[in-house]
């Protein structure tokens, strides 16, 4: 048993968390292979009866009050059905095909941050829309940029998107007109959720900040790019980003992803003390996304990895709340598009396709510069070495047309 789904995303080294949705319950759930296991039912077994858990603690909405019990009894858990798996033929315990059952969105978001994380995406987007000699900003590359998102909208894997409408400015005209956006883009990204709170006026140092982390999902950031370059002056992105985001339904702990760490890019110039760490807090993790057209052919359009990101997630955490501000279990933070240094590793069409100069030729024969309604995006991430892999599985969303 000890090789037992090696090759898959849901490996015995992984044991992700979700929440399953069974005749209307739901339930806090595990994965292993392409079978979802209830924790419930696990519990019933005897797992977890060194433990002290509430009543009723697996059947919930949310996996907010299972993360709420903290990393000791999380991580206890974790390793309880590690340690039982590799003992038992999953057979032994109730389970459910994965590619049956309903997954929901896995945690209660009360607050989303997105960040500007990756230098090659802050780079490219310098070049396309400011001087290419002055791409970043002053002060990109003192503190990870970001900006507060809405988190109503974010919406579980599997969740149609509808193209939305707003506010352009066409090319050569002096005044906005209203109508669906016309560049609806795909942003690659991770997330991962807040699973320790600080009080208001409390920071979080950025050498605790792993212990506020509970785990990671993939993330697509969706985007109206025309719609954004018309309004994000001078306060940012609005309804070019707060229409949909889409959320893998597992999330993957620190402590699967601990065989995967890697160093982060060097940081020049030096970041200022509160910023600044020692050792590996990257993850190696590779990243693809596919765009599959209305007539069923796929197109791998980016093969990307999360250990380009130049700002790390600690050091995120530690920024955001260095003035105090109060995180909460279940909040929301992703890296922004994460983009590497050739053009078959960046993160969205904006860059791919160059704002558009350079069309995509999609395995139908069709083109795309950007998102086509009938479009279905899915972003993969998974991370290996040797024997050892963990992944996330799917984020996936169609784009159906604007009513």
């Amino acid at each position: 048993m000890q090789n037992l789904y090696n090759h898959s995303d849901f490996s015995i080294h992984n044991i992700p968390f979700g929440i399953v949705v069974i005749n209307g319950q739901t339930y806090v759930s595990t994965r292993l292979g392409d079978e979802v296991f209830t924790l419930e039912d696990l519990q019933g077994k005897g797992l977890f009866d060194h433990l002290t858990l509430p009543n009723g603690i697996f059947r919930s909405n949310f996996l907010n009050d299972f993360i709420s019990l903290g990393k000791k009894i999380t991580s206890e858990v974790r390793l309880s059905i590690q340690r039982y798996f590799k003992q038992n033929n999953p057979d032994s315990v109730s389970h459910y095909p994965a590619g049956e059952v309903t997954m929901s969105l896995p945690v209660r978001i009360g607050d989303y941050t997105d960040f500007y994380s990756s230098r090659e995406h802050a780079t490219n987007v310098g070049i396309m829309f400011r001087d290419p000699a002055n791409a970043l900003l002053p002060n990109w590359l003192h503190l990870p940029v970001g900006y507060h998102g809405r988190s109503s909208s974010i919406v579980v894997s599997g969740t149609d998107i509808k193209r939305p409408k707003g506010q352009t400015l066409p090319v050569d005209a002096d005044k906005p007109v209203f109508g669906p956006s016309k560049q609806i883009d795909f942003e690659l990204e991770m997330a991962f959720i807040v699973g320790k709170e600080n009080a208001l006026g409390e920071t979080i140092p950025v050498d605790k900040a792993e212990d506020y982390i509970f785990g990671l999902t993939l993330f697509n950031d969706w985007s109206a790019r025309d719609i954004q370059k018309w309004e994000y002056v001078p306060l940012g992105p609005f309804l070019a980003k707060n229409f949909a985001s889409t959320m893998s339904p597992w999330v993957v702990t620190l402590e699967a992803l601990e065989p995967f760490r890697v160093e982060s890019p060097k940081q020049e110039p030096e970041v200022l003390p509160y910023l600044q760490c020692n050792g590996k807090y990257n993850y190696d993790i590779q990243l693809d996304v596919i765009i599959s057209t209305a007539e069923n052919k796929d197109t791998l359009v980016s093969h990307s990895n999360f250990k380009y990101m130049y700002w790390s997630m600690i050091q995120q955490l530690a920024h955001h709340t260095v003035n105090g501000c109060n995180m909460r279990i279940g909040d929301v933070l992703a890296s922004g598009t994460i983009s590497g240094p050739t053009p078959d590793s960046y993160g969205s069409m904006l860059e791919i396709a160059w704002k558009g100069t350079k069309p995509v030729t999609m395995s139908d024969g069709t083109t795309r510069s950007f998102i086509a309604d009938g479009d279905t995006v899915t972003l993969k991430g998974y991370a290996e070495k040797g024997d050892i892999r963990v992944g996330f599985g799917e984020c996936t969303a169609t784009l159906l047309p604007s009513e």
